[in-house]
C-alpha cells in the first residue's frame, strides 16, 4: 500500500464524485482505496488515498521487516530465533531488515553499530538501554525509548510488504499498526509472552487495577488488529482465542532448534565434563534464564534431597532475576560440591554444553501456561537427551514431553517426584540413553528449524497475498 495525496477544488466538486479507486502499483490496474479527506479553505478539499497492498506476486521476493528490541549477536532466546528466522528468508530469496536496540542483553555499557549488514539481512540498532533494569519503572523508561526511537525509524524506511512485530517491548505491535495506516504494510504479531498477563501472574500488576485493566485492552486491541498473531502453543492459542481474537487470526508455529548445528555427543571428550569433575556421574542440567516465571524451587528442593547421592551432580548455567535464589540456596545449604553454578556460555558452545548433560530441566511457574512457552526444550531434544519439566500439565511443553515420551513431567512442587525421575536415570543410563533417542526422533518429526521456519515463509505469504490458511 502507499498515500498519495490529491486536491480537487470546489467547483469540480460539483461535476465530480471522489473517485472509489486508484491506480495500483502494478500499472493501469486498479485498486480499492481508503480515502481520509481533509477540507482546504482556500483550494476545497485534500485528500489522502491509501491503495490496496500491491505485494509480491509468484516469482517476485517479499520484503519483509522485523521489529524486536533483541537481535543478533544478541544471546537472548528471541534473538536467536529471530535471527534464524531472518537467516532462512534471505535464503528463499527474501529481502529481511530488522531493527533493533544498540543493547546487549545482561551486557551493561554494551553498544552495538547503528547499521550493518550480517548474513544478508540489513539490522538497524537505535537507541540503548539508558536505565537498566532496576525496577519496573526503568524498564518501563527504556521500553518508551524503544517505542519512538524504532517506530520513527520504520516510518523512515522503505516500504515493506509485511512487519513481524515480536513481544519485547511489550505492545510493540503497535509501531506495525502505524506502519499499516501509513505504509500499508501487513502486521504479523510473534507472540514470544503475553501481555500484560506475565506481569499480573508474575505479581507485579493487580489484574483489576486500572493500569492492568488498560493494558489487557491494549492487548486484545492489538491481537485483534493485526493480520495474523503466531503462537508458540496450543495453550497460547487457547488463551487468546478466550481474549476474543478470531481463530483464522491464530497461528501456531512454535520454536525450533537447528538440528543441523547441535547434535549431541558422548560424555568420553566433554570439555564442560572434565572442567567441572563429573567423571561418569549423572549430571542435570538446567540451562538459560532464572526467570520470575520459573520454577528454580522445586530444582532447588531436589538437589537437596539428593545431597548425600555421589552418582549424581547438577548444573545451573545461565542468569537471569531469580540465578541470585539458586546461587544463595547453594551456598546456605553447603551444596557446592554437587551443584555447579556458572554463567551464561557462548552460543558456539551450546552443542558441547547441552551434550554435557544426561538430562535437563525446564520448568514454568503455576498459572503462566499460556502466558509463556519455554523454549529451551528443542536444543534439549536435539541433544537427544531427555527432558525433566516441572509445571503445568496442561502446557504446551509438557504435553510435548508425553506425546513424545521423551521425559518426565512432574507438577510444580512435587520435588519427590522429579527425584524419582533422576534416581531413575541413575540407575539405568541405557534407559536415560533410550529416552534421549525418542527425544532427538521427535526433533526430526516435529521441531525443526527446516520445518518450522518453511511454515513461517508460507504464513507471511498468505498474509502479504490477503488470505488465510
Amino acid at each position: 500500500m502507499k498515500w498519495e495525496f490529491r486536491i480537487f477544488h470546489r467547483q469540480l466538486l460539483r461535476d465530480a464524485l471522489i473517485p472509489a479507486s486508484v491506480s495500483g502499483r502494478g500499472g493501469g490496474s486498479s485498486a480499492s482505496a481508503a480515502c481520509v479527506l481533509v477540507p482546504c479553505s482556500h483550494v476545497g478539499i485534500l485528500y489522502f488515498v491509501r491503495s490496496s497492498p500491491a505485494g509480491p506476486v509468484d516469482g517476485i521476493s517479499m520484503r519483509i521487516l522485523m521489529i524486536n528490541q533483541v537481535f543478533y549477536p544478541d544471546v537472548a532466546a528471541t534473538a536467536q530465533h529471530g535471527h534464524d528466522l531472518a537467516r532462512h528468508l534471505v535464503e528463499q530469496g527474501h529481502e529481511v531488515t530488522a531493527i533493533s536496540s544498540r543493547s546487549l542483553y545482561g551486557e551493561k555499557g554494551a553498544k552495538l553499530s547503528s547499521k550493518e549488514v550480517i548474513d544478508g539481512i540489513e539490522i538497524h540498532r537505535v537507541g540503548r538501554s539508558l536505565f537498566g533494569k532496576t525496577s519496573i519503572i526503568a524498564r518501563a523508561l527504556d521500553f518508551i525509548l524503544f517505542y519512538l526511537a524504532a517506530t520513527w525509524r520504520a516510518l523512515t524506511l522503505s516500504k515493506h510488504d509485511v512487519v513481524i512485530c515480536f513481544t519485547t517491548p511489550p505492545f510493540i505491535t503497535l509501531a506495525g499498526l502505524l506502519l499499516r495506516v501509513f505504509k500499508g504494510t501487513r502486521v504479523v504479531c510473534w507472540v514470544m509472552d503475553l501481555y500484560p498477563d506475565v506481569p499480573i501472574v508474575c505479581g507485579l500488576m493487580k489484574r483489576n487495577s486500572l493500569s492492568s485493566r488498560f493494558f489487557e485492552w491494549l492487548s486484545r486491541f492489538c491481537l485483534r488488529s493485526v493480520d495474523r498473531n503466531v503462537v508458540l502453543g496450543r495453550c497460547m492459542k487457547e488463551l487468546i482465542e478466550s481474549k476474543g481474537v478470531p481463530p483464522e487470526k491464530i497461528s501456531l508455529i512454535g520454536v525450533w532448534s537447528d538440528n543441523s548445528d547441535v547434535r549431541g555427543g558422548g560424555h568420553e571428550t566433554n570439555e564442560y565434563r572434565s572442567e567441572w569433575g563429573i567423571g561418569d556421574r549423572t549430571l542435570i542440567m538446567y540451562s538459560g534464564n532464572f526467570g520470575i516465571g520459573h520454577d528454580v524451587d522445586t530444582f532447588l528442593d531436589a538437589a537437596l534431597a539428593l545431597r548425600d547421592d555421589d552418582r549424581i551432580r547438577f548444573a545451573f548455567v545461565g542468569g537471569g532475576k531469580r540465578k541470585s535464589t539458586v546461587e544463595s540456596f547453594v551456598h546456605e545449604h553447603g551444596l557446592e560440591a554437587t551443584c555447579i553454578l556458572a554463567p551464561y556460555q557462548p552460543r558456539e558452545r551450546l552443542d558441547e554444553l547441552l551434550s554435557a548433560a544426561d538430562a535437563h530441566l525446564v520448568s514454568l511457574l503455576p498459572g503462566r501456561e499460556g502466558v509463556m512457552v519455554p523454549c529451551k526444550l528443542f536444543g534439549i531434544l536435539a541433544v537427544s537427551r531427555p527432558a525433566l519439566y516441572v509445571g503445568p500439565a496442561e502446557s504446551e511443553i509438557s504435553r510435548v514431553i508425553v506425546e513424545s515420551d521423551c521425559g518426565a513431567s512432574v507438577l510444580p512442587g512435587d520435588s519427590a517426584d522429579l527425584v524419582r525421575a533422576i534416581t531413575s536415570y541413575a540407575d539405568d543410563p541405557e534407559f536415560c540413553g533410550r529416552v534421549g533417542e525418542r527425544a532427538r526422533a521427535a526433533l526430526e518429526a516435529h521441531h525443526t528449524m527446516e520445518q518450522r521456519c518453511t511454515a513461517w515463509t508460507s504464513l507471511l505469504e498468505d498474509v502479504v497475498a490477503g488470505t488465510s490458511r
